[in-house]
């Protein structure tokens, strides 16, 4: 590390700028700015750094204690002010904000203007970036404030420590998060494939796909009214399409359900029979009855007849053997 960095401390420079606060216009007159200057390196020699006997630091040290008593207040007033003042609008690239910083304080305050201090400035902006995320999510509240942190990048622990949120909470909103990033991935995808396609096309294409209209206009940068117009056009077509997805559910259905009484014969009726009774004996709860049923393809008019009316089986038993 340089000799004005110690890991783990704050740069020298800073600290150089706090002790000066704890003096007076009167410590920095021309008759006694020098021993100023030489407590406020004994100060510093105990913070671990070599202010007393090293040319370099105690160069630096004269040339914050000059500045401080031409401009007449401490560096750091001017300072922390240009810090507080921050939105979290002005920091969406912290480098470019810490330079701004840097060049107008720099103006008056010349000992910033070296590049070294740049990287310790930037780190300072990035943490009242991160304050002032927090306190947005703070104020967002619930699932909107943690959404905001998500998309801050924010690792889980600290945005269930900030949102004072359980990690099922954290999870159960990611969930939504990341499904709703791999739907706009899909219809990224689907746009990308039909690049060459007009408009009215790609329209046609994301609604045969069930995009919904926001990611339709959004993602796709279509006008409402030319959704609206592709919609009209092809509204018989999405009723049909409509049409045989239902179709071919319930037809999923009706398979899941397996055959009606009326179209069971009576050997099929004696093996279906048999085995309920065998999950009868085994099963302890209707959902159990109903899960192993399935497993073993039984009727579901069977079934509902062995959990509601299990005596009926012996009358289905029956006319099956006469």
């Amino acid at each position: 590390m340089p000799e004005n960095h110690i890991a783990g401390n704050k740069p020298l420079w800073l600290l150089i700028e706090e002790e000066i606060q704890n003096y007076t216009d009167a410590d920095f007159t021309d008759a006694v700015s020098l021993q100023t200057s030489k407590k406020i390196a004994a100060a510093l020699d105990e913070t671990g750094y070599n202010v007393t006997n090293s040319g370099g630091n105690w160069l630096q040290l004269q040339t914050a204690v000059d500045a401080r008593g031409s401009v007449g207040r401490p560096f750091l007033k001017d300072f922390d002010q240009a810090v507080a003042a921050l939105a979290l609008d002005d920091i969406e690239d912290p480098y470019r904000t810490s330079l701004g910083i840097i060049q107008e304080l720099g103006k008056v305050w010349h000992a910033l203007l070296p590049s070294e201090n740049r990287p310790d400035v930037e780190e300072i902006v990035i943490n009242k970036r991160i304050a002032l995320v927090i306190e947005r999510a703070k104020e967002l509240g619930g699932e909107e404030g943690i959404r905001f942190l998500i998309s801050e990048s924010f690792e889980p622990e600290k945005i269930t420590e900030v949102m004072n949120i359980s990690e099922g909470e954290y999870k159960e909103v990611k969930a939504k998060v990341d499904a709703e990033l791999a739907e706009i991935k899909r219809v990224k995808n689907l746009l990308a494939s039909a690049e060459e396609a007009s408009d009215e096309d790609k329209i046609k294409l994301l609604l045969k796909e069930n995009t919904a209209d926001e990611l339709i206009l959004e993602i796709g940068g279509f006008e409402q009214a030319a959704l609206d117009t592709v919609k009209k056009a092809m509204q018989a077509e999405l009723e049909e399409q409509k049409r045989k997805e239902e179709e071919l559910a319930a037809k999923k259905a009706a398979e899941a359900a397996g055959p009606s009484l009326d179209s069971i014969s009576p050997d099929d009726m004696l093996e279906y029979i048999e085995g309920l009774r065998e999950i009868l004996d085994f099963a302890g709860s209707e959902d159990d009855i109903r899960i192993m049923s399935e497993q073993s393809s039984i009727p579901k008019a069977l079934v509902d007849i062995a959990v509601s009316d299990p005596d009926k089986l012996d009358e289905l038993e029956k006319e099956a053997e006469g």
